[in-house]
């Protein structure tokens, strides 16, 4: 279903999964590409993620950030869309299918680098996806005081994320963690999405 929430003085768009069963369900927020590179929650990438969840019996929330799609705004280089992924929390953890203490939220590129350092301390996340990390855009050192189950995943093609490098830091993460390096996707994941969405959907499935 289609839905809008507020961030302090905007309204941001999403949809919402919600799937048959008993409720309460544990939900995964979604959170897109760069927005200047025309990323948004219609993405390839996002949309399998989305149908993947739902199978899984999880709810999955995708929105768009500020300035993309109807949701109002402009674009504040990472600032402002760290706070539209709080601004994301707080309406799944008020949505009456949902289950407060089962929240998860994945991060494909520069969604990763928006979403996880607004939330990898937050009480209320309990595990955390990034999806082709930018390594050399981002500063994803945070996450080595990240204590939560997490799960990073790239592509051995990817142009982004040297594979070499995704290694490195992935070693230097404290457990619990997963990793993995999908041979032959690169940056975008065309022709992997159905791969990457059963890895991310089963993780959470297990971690939620």
């Amino acid at each position: 279903r289609k839905v809008k929430f507020p961030c302090g003085g905007l309204f941001l768009e999403g949809i919402l999964g919600i799937p048959e069963g008993i409720e309460p369900f544990p939900a995964v927020i979604i959170c897109h590409p760069h927005p200047l590179f025309g990323g948004s929650m219609d993405n390839n990438v996002v949309v399998s993620i989305f149908e993947a969840l739902g199978r899984k019996s999880l709810i999955p929330l995708r929105f768009n950030f500020r300035g993309v799609g109807e949701s109002q705004g402009e674009f504040s280089h990472g600032i402002g869309e760290r706070e539209d992924v709080r601004a994301a929390i707080s309406f799944v953890t008020s949505v009456k299918e949902i289950d407060s203490q089962r929240i998860g939220l994945v991060g494909y590129s520069a969604g990763a680098g928006f979403a996880l350092p607004a939330c990898f301390n937050d009480d209320q996340v309990k595990a955390l996806v990034a999806i082709s990390p930018p390594l050399a855009m981002f500063d994803f050192q945070f996450l080595k005081d990240c204590s939560k189950p997490k799960f990073l995943l790239s592509g051995s093609e990817d142009n982004f994320t040297p594979p070499a490098q995704f290694r490195l830091f992935c070693q230097s993460l404290p457990k619990p963690r997963k990793c993995e390096e999908v041979r032959g996707a690169d940056h975008f994941w065309w022709g992997y999405e159905s791969t990457v969405a059963t890895k991310v959907a089963d993780f959470f499935a297990e971690a939620l």
